[in-house]
């Protein structure tokens, strides 16, 4: 796991968002296709360190911004670019589309 990726509570969220790109990954440790996608993850937030953030999370221990933003199934990635959802994309994603997304904000 990678120490760039930030695992944050429902009390941080509105601060990680609020300025520049952020990817927000909704997930669960029970989550199959979330463990799948968290390798990617990792890699992005190298790659774009100093251009977008990544955070996780988890909505077992932090239902409210999940319900706030009608989380329905895990893994939800949703797009913030200075506080504003820009785009999301709900499933396991192969690493092209989800370094296609977070660029798609930059």
């Amino acid at each position: 796991m990678s120490d760039l990726v930030k695992h944050i509570s429902d009390a941080e969220f509105p601060a990680e968002i609020a300025q520049g790109v952020t990817l927000v990954d909704f997930w669960a440790p029970w989550c199959g296709p979330c463990r799948q996608i968290a390798p990617f993850l990792d890699e992005l937030a190298s790659e774009f360190q100093g251009k977008a953030r990544i955070v996780k999370i988890n909505v077992d221990d932090n239902p409210g911004v999940a319900s706030q933003y009608g989380i329905q199934s895990i893994p939800t990635l949703l797009l913030f670019k200075n506080g504003e959802k820009v785009n999301q994309k709900v499933g396991g994603q192969p690493k092209a589309n989800l370094k296609a997304l977070i660029e798609s904000a930059l």
